[in-house]
C-alpha cells in the first residue's frame, strides 16, 4: 500500500487556526483543492466577503486569501460538498467545546446518509491541527462504526498535525506520509517530524507549556525587581546571555494570553490528575496561577498609584488583542484589567487597531456575567484612535505591544490628559525617561516608578 496522493483537503473549523493554516496550504499547494467549513454562517460570510473584510486579522492573510479564494480555496457551511469526489484529506482544525461531536450528530453526516457515504473517499485521513490529548484517538472513536463498515469500506487513519503521527499502521503510516507530503510543498523535509501518537500530541502541549512557564518565571521575577529596586530588563538581559537559557520569552509583561498557552497547560494538569500524578498537576497549575497573579498585581498597582482609588476616574486602555499583529482576544490580559477597573467603578476608554467593537463587547460581557451589558457600556467607551482614548484620562494603560503604540506622540497625548498624568506600561515598550521629561508619572513592569 502506497501513500495516497492528496488532491482535496477539507478543514473543519474556520477560526484562528483552521482559516489561516488551510489558506496557506491552498497558496503553497495550487494542485490541491482546499475547502474550509464551519457551522458559523456569519464567519463563513466574512471569509467570502467581496471586500475581503475577513473575520480574522493576521499580517499578510488578506493577500493569501485574495490569491487563492475561488481558485482552489473555498469557504462553506456544507461539509458534504467539501468531501464529494474522493481523495479528500479531512482536517479538524478546531477541537474545543465539543465541536467534533456537533459535526458528528448533524443529520446529513450520519452513517445512514447516502450522500455522505457516496462522497467519502476509499481512503481518508482525519487530522487535528490544534489538539488536547488524546484527540486523534477520540476522533477515531467518534467515527460511526456503521460508516466504517459501509461499502465502499473506507480506510480511516487518525493523525495529529502538531507532528504527524500514525494511528493504525500500516494504513496510518501511509496517511502520515500523505499529510507530510502536503507540508513538504514549503517546509523542508528535515523539519517535518513523524513520531508516535502520544508523543506527537504531548510535544505540542509541552512546547506551549514550557514557553508559558518562561513567561510566568520572568513575571515572578518582575515582582521581586519592583520590591528591591532591580530592573527586570537588566536581569532578563543577563540571564539571556547564558547559552543554556537564551533570551527568548524573557520579556516581562502584564501576562500571557491567547487560546493555546493556558488551554494546553490546563490540559497537562488534567492529564496529570487523570494519571494520578497530583504533584505534577500542581506544578503546571502554578504557571497559570502565576499568570493570573501578574494581571491582578498590575491592576492593583494602577489603583494604588492613583492614590488608592480609581472610582470616577477615566483610564485609557491601549490594546485589547492578546498580542500584537492579531485580532485574537482570547484570554487577553486587557479583558481582566478592564473588568478589574470596572469593579472599582472607573470609566474606561479602549482603543485597539484591529479588534472590532462587537468582539470587545462580547468579551467584556462574558467576563462580567452578573453585570448587564448596558451597565458595562455606561462605564466603557470604544475609541477610534489612541489620542481619542487618552483624551481627558487620568491614566494610560498599555496592554498590547502594537507597533503604533511605540510611535505615539506623547507630548500631544499629555496636553489632552488630566494632571497628574500617569502611564502604566504593561509591555515595556515606552521610553520611560522621555515620558517623565514630558511630565508623565511612569510605571513599568519590573522597574521602579518614575516621575
Amino acid at each position: 500500500m502506497a501513500p495516497q496522493k492528496v488532491t482535496k483537503v477539507l478543514c473543519i473549523g474556520a477560526g484562528y487556526v483552521g482559516g489561516p493554516t488551510c489558506a496557506v496550504i491552498a497558496l503553497k499547494c495550487p494542485h490541491i483543492q482546499v475547502t474550509i467549513v464551519d457551522l458559523n454562517q456569519a464567519r463563513i460570510d466574512a471569509w467570502n466577503s467581496p471586500d475581503f473584510k475577513l473575520p480574522i486579522y493576521e499580517p499578510g492573510l488578506e493577500d493569501v486569501v485574495r490569491a487563492c479564494r475561488g481558485r482552489n480555496l473555498f469557504f462553506s457551511t456544507d461539509v458534504e460538498k467539501g468531501i464529494q469526489g474522493g481523495g479528500a484529506h479531512l482536517s479538524t482544525s478546531s477541537w474545543r467545546r465539543g465541536r467534533l461531536r456537533r459535526w458528528r450528530h448533524r443529520p446529513r453526516l450520519s452513517s445512514k446518509s447516502p450522500l455522505c457515504r457516496a462522497a467519502l473517499p476509499s481512503r481518508c485521513a482525519l487530522s487535528s491541527r490544534q489538539t488536547p490529548s488524546p484527540t486523534a484517538a477520540s476522533i477515531f472513536s467518534l467515527t460511526p462504526s456503521s460508516l466504517l463498515r459501509a461499502p465502499p469500506s473506507p480506510t480511516f487513519s487518525s493523525l495529529t498535525a502538531s507532528s504527524s503521527a500514525p494511528f493504525r499502521p500500516p494504513e496510518g503510516k501511509d496517511a502520515c506520509a500523505a499529510l507530510a507530503a502536503i507540508y513538504a510543498n514549503w517546509v523542508p523535509t528535515e523539519n517535518i517530524l513523524t513520531v508516535g501518537l502520544w508523543s506527537s500530541e504531548l510535544s505540542k502541549l509541552a512546547a506551549n507549556a514550557m514557553l508559558a512557564q518562561r513567561i510566568s518565571s520572568i513575571n515572578a521575577l518582575s515582582a521581586i525587581c519592583e520590591a528591591t529596586g532591580a530592573n527586570i530588563d537588566e536581569v532578563a538581559n543577563a540571564v539571556g546571555y547564558d547559552s543554556r537559557v537564551g533570551p527568548k520569552f524573557l520579556k516581562a509583561s502584564v501576562g500571557f494570553g491567547g487560546s493555546c498557552f493556558q488551554k494546553d497547560i490546563l490540559n497537562l494538569v488534567y492529564l496529570s490528575e487523570s494519571l494520578h500524578l497530583p504533584e505534577v498537576a500542581a506544578y503546571w497549575r502554578q504557571v497559570v496561577e502565576m499568570n493570573e497573579y501578574q494581571k491582578r498585581r498590575f491592576s492593583k498597582r494602577v489603583v494604588d498609584t492613583l492614590f488608592n482609588t480609581i472610582t470616577g476616574k477615566r483610564i485609557a486602555v491601549l490594546g485589547f488583542a492578546f498580542k500584537a499583529d492579531t485580532g485574537d482576544t482570547r484570554e487577553s490580559a486587557a479583558i481582566t484589567l478592564i473588568r478589574d477597573f470596572q469593579s472599582e467603578r472607573a470609566f474606561v476608554n479602549i482603543y485597539d487597531p484591529q479588534v472590532v467593537p462587537e468582539q470587545i463587547w462580547l468579551d467584556l460581557d462574558e467576563a462580567s456575567p452578573s453585570v448587564p451589558l448596558d451597565n458595562i457600556k455606561k462605564q466603557v467607551r470604544i475609541c477610534g484612535s489612541a489620542l481619542e482614548a487618552c483624551k481627558d484620562a487620568e491614566a494610560v494603560v498599555i496592554a498590547t505591544e502594537w507597533k503604533e503604540f511605540r510611535e505615539i506622540d506623547w507630548s500631544e497625548v499629555y496636553k489632552h490628559m488630566k494632571k497628574p498624568a500617569f502611564v502604566f506600561d504593561g509591555r515595556l515598550i515606552v521610553d520611560a525617561k522621555k515620558l517623565t521629561e514630558i511630565g508623565f508619572k511612569v510605571t513599568t513592569i519590573g522597574r521602579p516608578a518614575l516621575g
